[in-house]
């Protein structure tokens, strides 16, 4: 084999892992309250669509809390292929897409508040509601609650009182009790409605 073939070879194949580094440095970073859908081939009761928190983590079945956020996709889906290898009977393949968080839509004409829902919602995500909106009101807009919601210990978090969390018990409010904890929400301000537990 002459040295230009030799030459022309190892270019060629060089090719596709220069293509997949550079992919991989463009691959999109994960940001707090983007959406992750998890897809475990092997086992699909693990799969589901996860809101990252705003402090960059999620909580998964059998993993718990991970941080997230700074990561790729692909550096996700590997971190959790490897809490769950000790955990199924056979090493997992997992898929998990990120959607980025969209800026919350604003008419320039309307005085409105923007909030922003995370977790168990079924519409999670930024909403802008108007001046007035109350936190069953933003549930309601947002769609109610998924069978997986923890019913009993949603929390808003309030931006204007940072570290002040309000547990909610929104089971209690649809039975007629705790309506007057029905609070205002404030510009910024947060609810997160978490996962249940297996007996919840």
């Amino acid at each position: 084999m002459t040295i230009l073939l030799r030459f022309m070879l190892a270019v060629l194949l060089a090719l596709p892992l220069a293509f997949t580094q550079g992919a991989l440095a463009q691959e999109y970073r994960i940001q707090s309250g983007d959406r992750l859908t998890v897809e475990v081939l092997e086992d699909a009761s693990l799969n589901r669509t996860l809101v990252v928190l705003p402090g960059g983590t999620i909580d998964f079945p059998y993993v718990g809390s991970i941080r997230v956020a700074g990561q790729s996709p692909t550096a996700v889906s590997n971190r959790l292929s490897q809490a769950l290898a000790g955990v199924l009977a056979s090493p997992p393949t997992v898929f998990v897409t990120a959607t980025p968080l969209e800026a919350p839509v604003t008419e320039p004409e309307k005085d409105i508040v923007n909030i922003y829902i995370m977790g168990e919602a079924s519409a999670p995500g930024p909403k802008a509601v108007l001046p007035g909106t109350t936190f069953l009101q933003a549930l309601s807009q947002a769609g109610g609650l998924t069978p997986f919601a923890a019913t009993k210990r949603i929390q808003l978090r309030r931006a204007a009182a940072p570290g002040q969390v309000i547990t909610v018990n929104y089971a209690a409010i649809m039975r007629g009790a705790g309506m007057n904890l029905d609070p205002v929400l404030g510009e910024g301000d947060v609810i997160i409605v978490p996962e249940r537990g297996l007996f919840e």
